[in-house]
């Protein structure tokens, strides 16, 4: 695979692979760790309704949209990485994905939607686990999940319970549920 290219691994739009630009601490989900992910996950995203806060490249947006997510809608700030999210989107026919391009942390409380699946995978060197865990709480639907993938492992309140974690690398990456969802 050539330099800032990134393939969909799963579902309808398996092997495609889509470009994506230089950008500062723009690194995109692994092969492996988003076969793992979706593994937890299931491979099938019928009906569920998906978030993914930090883009970048799109790898865990276009691999849930590819895997039948009834709606993906995604942030990346960097506006090269957006337009060319969009370029990817109108290429695969992807209108179950919504990009918007902006500071996900002031954008998502107006939305007032909820989620059934997050992925986060912020700028390491930004350290915003604790901010993605905080807006997440108030997104999350009962019993979804949170998606985090961090440099290290984030510290987590009682509200939060690991599904499952794993770690490729230097990266850490966890799977979470919050505790409430899980005991009703």
């Amino acid at each position: 695979m050539l330099r800032n290219q990134i393939r969909i691994i799963g579902g309808q739009w398996r092997r495609h692979q889509l470009t994506f630009p230089d950008g500062d601490g723009l690194r995109p989900t692994s092969d492996r760790v988003k076969e793992t992910l979706f593994n937890w996950l299931g491979q099938d995203l019928h009906g569920k309704h998906c978030l993914d806060m930090f883009c970048g490249s799109g790898a865990l947006s276009f691999e849930a949209a590819s895997r039948f997510a009834a709606r993906v809608l995604g942030f990346e700030l960097n506006q090269r990485a957006y337009r060319q999210l969009l370029d990817n989107a109108k290429k695969l026919g992807a209108s179950q994905i919504e990009f918007r391009q902006g500071d996900v942390f002031r954008q998502l409380p107006a939305l007032r939607e909820k989620f059934d699946v997050i992925f986060a995978d912020p700028p390491f060197a930004a350290n915003l686990a604790a901010d993605v865990l905080e807006i997440a709480k108030q997104v999350l639907k009962p019993n979804g999940y949170l998606y985090l993938e961090s440099g290290k492992l984030p510290e987590l309140s009682d509200e939060w319970e690991i599904f499952r974690q794993g770690k490729a690398g230097q990266v850490h990456y966890t799977l979470l549920k919050l505790a409430t969802a899980s005991e009703a």
